[in-house]
């Protein structure tokens, strides 16, 4: 199988399908993204919204969000979903991969996500991929 990368530069009606179809297997709790939120996403300067694509059909996605902080460059990978029919295929594995190339030409010094521990198949894999866990708290405001 042929996993294809790449970054989202335009928002049509394939790519709104596919974030229809998708993020409801990431969250059951948050709306699919209208056209005008994915457009904003994808004109942010700090966003990459990456899509894999097998056999031309965008089966996951994956967002970069790199930002320079005082103690340097920074950056985070955020939402990512690989469509449950074809998960386990290393389509996962190879968004993350192209994440973290862009990530290091871009210079950063960390890049930081966060996995609930009941998604045992992606904890496996960001360690494989050289992600440690942090002794840390993670803290969230929500308003």
């Amino acid at each position: 199988m042929i996993v294809e990368i790449e970054v989202c530069t335009k928002i049509d009606d394939e790519v709104i399908n596919a974030f229809t179809r998708l993020l409801p297997q990431l969250s059951k709790t948050s709306e699919p993204p209208a056209q005008n939120d994915l457009e904003e996403i994808i004109s942010h300067s700090a966003c990459s919204v990456l899509l894999a694509r097998v056999e031309e059909k965008i089966v996951g996605s994956l967002t970069l969000v790199i930002f320079p902080l005082p103690t340097g460059k920074r950056a985070w990978i955020e939402d990512v979903v690989v469509d449950e029919s074809i998960r386990g295929s290393g389509v996962g594995e190879k968004l993350n991969l192209v994440a973290i190339e862009i990530a290091n030409k871009q210079g950063v010094r960390t890049i930081d996500l966060t996995s609930r521990p009941s998604r045992e198949a992606a904890n496996r894999l960001y360690k494989r991929l050289g992600f440690q866990e942090r002794a840390t708290n993670v803290y969230r405001y929500e308003s």
